[in-house]
């Protein structure tokens, strides 16, 4: 089994990356594996709702780490993605990372469990924690909780080291990870299957 970890944060050595490792750490400590993709600091291009990928399951723009991405949210059984906190919210090159793995290509990812993690110096964490969890909420992944909400505190990673709730709590998301891909592995050897997916009949509110 294999978890993706996603650092949202331009720093690839940052407070971000700090928390994640240690849900890294502990999940290798529980047997499963992980990778990290860094978003790094090379332009990210939003999602332009061009619906391209409708029938190509990638994005037509292949000059960043997107179509990497999709790759990944296939291939791994579990995501955990992570941000810094700018102004109440996730780091814009996340949010447009997410846009465009999600859009019009979620199905796959369907079933698989993922969380978020966010890292702030004071303030804002549950916001932040709370918009990165819906790109999960509406692609049907069940969302891993911890002990807490998913966040550490510091303005330095060498701070965040010394936020020891916060690294508990990451430890915890990381039980909870290989707990529930296990519970998933266990259901589907004993012939329990995914529930039917219904087909979509979207509505608005335009009479």
């Amino acid at each position: 089994m294999k978890v993706l970890l996603v650092n949202g944060s331009p720093h690839a050595k940052g407070c971000t990356y700090t928390a994640l490792n240690a849900v890294r750490e502990q999940l290798a400590k529980q047997g499963i594996e992980s990778v990290f993709l860094q978003l790094g600091t090379k332009p990210l291009q939003d999602c332009i709702a061009c619906n391209k990928c409708v029938t190509t399951g990638y994005c037509v723009f292949k000059d960043d780490c997107v179509n990497e991405g999709i790759d990944l949210f296939r291939e791994c059984d579990g995501v955990i993605v992570g941000s810094p906190v700018y102004y109440s919210g996730p780091s814009a090159r996340l949010c447009a990372f997410l846009d465009r793995v999600c859009y019009c290509k979620a199905k796959p990812y369907a079933g698989k469990p993922a969380a978020a993690v966010v890292s702030c110096r004071r303030s804002g964490s549950t916001a932040s924690f709370e918009r990165l969890n819906q790109f999960f909420a509406m692609n049907r992944m069940p969302i891993v909780t911890s002990q807490y909400w998913n966040a550490v505190h510091g303005n330095t990673p060498e701070e965040v080291l010394q936020d020891t709730e916060g690294l508990q709590t990451m430890r915890t998301l990381a039980d909870n990870m290989a707990w529930l891909l296990r519970c998933i592995e266990a259901g589907k050897a004993a012939g329990v299957r995914y529930p039917e997916i219904e087909a979509w009949t979207p509505t608005n509110f335009i009479r």
